[in-house]
């Protein structure tokens, strides 16, 4: 069974930090590019970070860089997403995907995302 498991989630301040994590399992890891996003109330969902399945080449949308820092294991089929500098803004449920040999921002398998809620 395919499963993709998000944790670390939470309330923060704004100016603290997160790391959530996504525990792969049921599907061959190494093929497969790992992408997070997110969903705000009443927005659509968007692409946050992405990690390449090869070379763990990294793509982060402009709104997080330099803030975030995304990461894989692949030992652990876990890929991590460490989130500083948390401004509101940053409120969503944040879900990770698996992208099947790159990062396309089409994922083929889900998580059911972990709630990130910043404080101000």
């Amino acid at each position: 069974e395919v499963q993709l498991v998000e944790s670390g989630g939470g309330l923060v301040q704004a100016g603290g930090s997160l790391r959530l994590s996504c525990a792969a399992s049921g599907f061959t890891f190494d093929d497969y590019a790992i992408g997070w996003f997110r969903q705000a109330p009443g927005k659509e969902r968007e692409g946050v970070s992405c990690i390449s399945s090869s070379d763990g080449s990294t793509y982060y949308a402009d709104s997080v860089k330099g803030r975030f820092t995304i990461s894989r294991d692949n030992a652990k089929m876990t890929v991590y997403l460490q989130m500083n500098s948390l401004k509101p803004e940053d409120t969503a449920v944040y879900s990770c995907a698996a992208e099947y040999d790159y990062c396309s921002g089409y994922g083929v398998y889900w998580g059911q995302g972990t709630r990130v809620t910043v404080s101000s």
